[in-house]
């Protein structure tokens, strides 16, 4: 899967562009809004195509719960990581107010 296009493409490389003087709280969240958008949108699609009266194929349904497993695992990994960068701030944090 490659990265956004359209505009959400322009506004994700601008950030990482400026990602050095940006808070990392803003480029998580930048990239948390630019990986799930697709993935939600993908799977809302899907599943709306899977509503109507056509059935899908044991196939596509395998694949639609592995990529719904997919972005559970990411969404999960995102926010350990998110969790890990608050801790990491607070140390930085508590070092910096004990110069």
């Amino acid at each position: 899967m490659h990265g956004p296009t359209g505009a959400q493409g322009r506004i994700a490389r601008v950030v990482l562009q400026e990602a050095g003087n940006i808070e990392p709280n803003v480029v998580l969240a930048a990239l948390l809004i630019f990986a799930r958008t697709p993935s939600c949108t993908g799977i809302k699609v899907a599943r709306l195509r899977a509503g109507r009266s056509q059935s899908l194929s044991a196939d596509a349904i395998a694949r639609l719960e592995a990529l719904e497993r997919g972005v559970q695992d990411l969404q999960k990994e995102l926010a350990e990581t998110h969790e890990r960068l608050d801790f990491t701030e607070r140390l930085l944090t508590k070092a910096r107010e004990e110069r």
